[in-house]
C-alpha cells in the first residue's frame, strides 16, 4: 500500500512537472502560422509571424530590434496586422516615415512593460487591485488590465481597449501577449 502511494505521488509529481514545462514555455505556441520557440528572443520569434509583419517593420523603423533582442525580461503586447489596419487611413504610413521616429518609438514602447508578466501574474495583480491592475510601460505611460470573462483586456490612456487573443507566448527574454488593437499613449 505504502509503495503504491509513493509510486502514485511520484507519477503525479512527474505529471505536474511536465504540465508546468508545457505551460511555462516548454512547448512552442503557434502565432501567425509559425511556432514561437521559448528558446528564442522576442525579435527572433516575431519575424516569423505572418500576423505581425507591420509590427516587425515598425520595430525596425524605430530602431528597437537590438533593445527587444536584449536580455530583458520584457512583456510585449503585440498588435496584429489587422489591429494596425484598423487605425485611421495613413496612420501607419505616417508613423513609418523617418521624421516620425520619435512618435513611432513612443507608440511601440507603450506596448512593452519591463518584467515578465504572464497571464497568471496579470490575473493575480488584477485580483489584488480589486478588478484592475495598472502597469507602467517602457515609454513611461500606463496600461490598465481587467478581466472580461476568462480574457484579459488592456486599456490605454485614451480609453481604447484591446483584448489579449493569444496569451503567454514565452520567449527567452520575456513573454508576448497578442492583442487585437493598437494601444495609444498620451501624446
Amino acid at each position: 500500500m505504502k509503495r503504491n502511494i509513493l509510486k502514485t505521488a511520484g507519477m503525479l509529481a512527474i505529471a505536474v512537472c511536465l504540465t508546468l514545462t508545457a505551460t511555462a514555455g516548454g512547448d512552442p505556441v503557434t502565432v501567425g502560422g509559425a511556432p514561437m520557440y521559448p528558446t528564442k528572443n522576442i525579435i527572433e520569434n516575431a519575424v516569423n509571424s505572418k500576423d505581425h509583419t507591420t509590427l516587425v517593420a515598425a520595430v525596425k523603423a524605430a530602431g528597437l530590434v537590438e533593445t527587444l533582442s536584449g536580455k530583458g525580461p520584457f512583456t510585449v503586447f503585440a498588435p496584429t496586422n489587422e489591429a494596425f489596419n484598423a487605425l485611421p487611413a495613413g496612420t501607419v504610413d505616417g508613423l513609418l516615415k523617418p521624421e516620425a521616429k520619435g512618435t513611432l518609438t513612443k507608440v511601440l514602447t507603450y506596448h512593452v512593460v519591463a518584467g515578465k508578466y504572464d497571464s497568471n501574474a496579470l490575473a493575480k495583480d488584477i485580483k489584488a487591485g480589486n478588478g484592475s491592475a495598472k502597469l507602467k510601460t517602457v515609454s513611461g505611460g500606463y496600461l490598465t488590465f481587467k478581466m472580461s470573462g476568462k480574457n484579459i483586456t488592456v486599456t490605454d490612456e485614451g480609453g481604447g481597449t484591446a483584448t489579449v487573443t493569444i496569451p503567454n507566448v514565452y520567449q527567452s527574454n520575456g513573454v508576448i501577449h497578442v492583442v487585437d488593437k493598437v494601444l495609444m499613449p498620451k501624446m
